[in-house]
């Protein structure tokens, strides 16, 4: 990068650092750390909500997702406006009935402390891994940006948010989450309007969304039924409404930013506002990667985006068997640059005949290049675990064809949502650990001061734990679909017991304890085993919970009569 990309990214981070300190510099007792003395309005609400939910994987994994799956994880959020309605009409009124701060305390008053302990464990296990996956994707950027390990500039990036995380609390997390998503919305409309700027002489937005969808990129609905489809309406509906339901409405990460409102009603204000603001947001980060896509269709594409992958391949024994593929890879660049440069003119001329001949070629071309990216993976396998580049596709494009000043603002963005995130999911972590486990359990007297110095050294005992698993993150593949497949192992199960609070008035907490149990193991086994995809394990492990709640509550009733 440039001097001026530095100086732009540096100061980028500073400020924020800088300002969420300071807005917090005079609030340093328990109730500020945790909840910000539940004084902020419906926007800071919403805008906290987004930016704990935009992290750096929001914008390395969706462009690189669109790049290479098309548009169809947007069915992902469908489910989304529906579990704000819900949260809105249940949750709420309920938590700040009971002036809580965290979610699980809610469900000793419901139940008992053995159910409180268990989904607060469940969610510590399932947001500690998240955050440190979190870790891994800005440490990815800064890896590439300077030549250095990714081990190292994890640990660089975990410790700079600890900092300000244990020192300002849910206070600096919130404020400087207010100025990251006005930065990341800025950056998010740079990149769309430079992607489209450096296509080739012509070709105009509509002709880029044209061809992309005639080589099946824009397959933004698909009304089939299977199990197995990740991504579609019904998956996307249901299941989506049931993993939105528990992550608003369970996770202590967004109960958290929630419970900071200053009266109930500006906690749903900001949390309608997030349901109907952020799928066009996610919309318009997948067509980044749509237009992507299109920009490669004439340009060269590289052969894999993980420049590390490359390095790999190249100096192993099997070398020479990777540069034929690539050469052959060479070779489909051509072709493609060529057919769509065909495909373009036929639009022009309004041959709708020609476009789609030629667009079908491209297709055709396309899977030739995955075909060979296949060979070349198998080859990378070998020698590293790590074969997939999606996570670099944007990161890549960025750092080859953006202008001077716009690298620094993008790499910015993702610096500022990986920050936001991952403060917002360490002083969630600590809140849990230091309400639900160690206040209840192992130290009911402490005074507010060491209460609050317990809750700082929690944030900063999972900031050591998230870093740790975020070394382990490169191993896994696309880093979006990876924190969704987690959440949807332990959400599911979660949002039962919730639901089962709420609705279901007459079981009792060993009722929905062993129900909870049960359900979790065969969640994990339906998981392990692949029986379905993800987001129908939220679906699964919420009805289990319901019906074994059900079944254990009628077996009481039984005994007794």
């Amino acid at each position: 990068m440039s001097s001026i990309d530095w100086a732009v990214l540096f100061l980028s981070i500073a400020a924020i650092v800088w300002y969420g300190i300071w807005r917090s510099r005079h609030h340093h007792n328990l109730d500020s750390f945790l909840v910000a003395n539940r004084q902020l309005p419906w926007y800071s609400v919403c805008l906290s909500v987004m930016a704990t939910q935009a992290s750096a994987i929001t914008f390395l994994s969706l462009p690189g997702q669109a790049y290479h799956d098309g548009m169809r994880f947007l069915q992902f959020y469908f489910g989304l406006p529906l579990a704000m309605i819900i949260i809105c009409v249940t949750f709420i009124p309920a938590f700040s009935k009971l002036n809580i701060y965290t979610a699980y305390e809610f469900l000793e008053k419901r139940f008992d402390h053995k159910t409180r302990v268990f989904t607060s464990v469940l969610f510590l296990l399932s947001r500690g891994i998240s955050t440190g996956i979190s870790i891994y994707a800005p440490a990815i950027v800064l890896s590439v940006i300077l030549n250095v390990s990714i081990t190292a500039t994890t640990v660089f990036i975990g410790s700079l948010v600890i900092v300000y995380t244990v020192y300002g609390g849910t206070r600096a997390v919130s404020y400087s989450q207010t100025l990251q998503i006005g930065i990341i919305f800025f950056g998010i409309a740079a990149a769309g309007f430079i992607a489209v700027k450096l296509m080739p002489a012509g070709v105009t937005l509509h002709d880029s969304l044209k061809l992309a969808g005639a080589t099946g990129k824009m397959n933004l609905i698909d009304f089939s039924f299977d199990w197995n489809n990740r991504y579609n309406i019904w998956s996307g509906i249901i299941g989506g409404l049931f993993l939105q339901l528990s992550y608003f409405g369970t996770d202590q990460s967004q109960v958290g930013r929630y419970l900071t409102g200053s009266s109930a009603a500006q906690s749903k204000i900001g949390m309608i506002a997030n349901g109907l603001v952020k799928i066009p947001m996610q919309f318009f980060i997948l067509l980044i990667g749509i237009l992507v896509f299109s920009f490669y269709q004439f340009n060269s594409s590289p052969f894999f985006f993980n420049p590390e992958q490359e390095r790999i391949a190249l100096t192993s024994e099997a070398a020479g068997e990777y540069r034929k593929l690539a050469i052959s890879h060479g070779v489909l660049n051509e072709k493609k640059t060529e057919t769509a440069g065909k495909a373009i003119q036929a639009l022009k001329a309004d041959d709708e005949i020609n476009f789609r001949k030629y667009a079908g070629e491209l297709k055709a071309i396309n899977d030739q290049a995955q075909t060979l990216r296949g060979e070349a993976k198998k080859i990378i396998a070998r020698t590293h675990s790590d074969t997939n580049d999606t996570n670099y596709v944007f990161l890549y494009f960025v750092r080859s064809h953006f202008p001077v000043g716009f690298i620094g603002l993008l790499m910015a963005v993702i610096f500022l949502a990986s920050m936001g995130s991952l403060a917002a999911g360490l002083n969630s972590l600590a809140s849990s650990t230091a309400v639900d486990i160690y206040m209840r359990s192992v130290n009911k007297t402490g005074t507010d001061k060491h209460n609050l110095f317990f809750s700082r050294t929690a944030t900063l005992f999972w900031g050591v734990f998230c870093i740790i698993s975020a070394l382990y993150a490169g191993k896994a593949g696309n880093l979006i679909e990876v924190v969704n497949i987690i959440g949807s192992v332990f959400y599911g199960t979660i949002l039962g017991v919730f639901l089962v609070a709420f609705y279901i008035k007459r079981v009792n907490g060993n009722e929905v304890f062993y129900a909870a149990l049960v359900a979790e193991a065969g969640v994990v086994y339906c998981w392990y085993y692949d029986v379905m995809a993800f987001l129908w394990l939220n679906v699964a492990g919420c009805l289990a919970v319901a019906a074994l709640s059900l079944i254990f509550y009628w077996l009481r009733i039984f005994r007794r009569a």
